[in-house]
């Protein structure tokens, strides 16, 4: 790679962890593990998120493009249709979205996220 271009190789960095907030959470115990990969100017952001199981309210305030690697989880919003996402699927979320994220399998997903 150059320095114009930046793969998606997650060795040499160090996830961080967590979880929903407390207010958020649903059901489950979901933990999630974000390996960031890059943050460039204008609030860009890319990495690869995981989850374990567990169901939480999301609000975005953000857009994110996102391709899921594996698992199966379900994102729904308020008022909207269910959207089964599984390896292969990918899905652009606008900034005033809000409903529920439920993994179902342990889901992974490389982002895109925009500020």
């Amino acid at each position: 790679m150059s320095d114009k271009s930046i793969g998606f190789d997650t060795s040499d960095i160090t996830p961080e962890t967590g979880a929903p907030a407390p207010d958020r959470l649903i059901s489950g115990n979901p933990q999630f593990t974000t390996w960031n990969i890059e943050e460039a100017e204008g609030g860009i952001y890319s990495g690869i998120w995981q989850a374990t199981p567990g169901k939480w309210k999301i609000v975005y305030d953000e857009w994110e493009y996102f391709h899921v690697l594996e698992g199966h989880s379900v994102v729904t919003e308020d008022g909207g249709e269910e959207i089964h996402l599984r390896a292969g699927d990918r899905l652009i979320v606008r900034p005033g979205f809000k409903g529920t994220w439920e993994v179902i399998e342990t889901t992974r997903k490389d982002y895109v996220i925009r500020v």
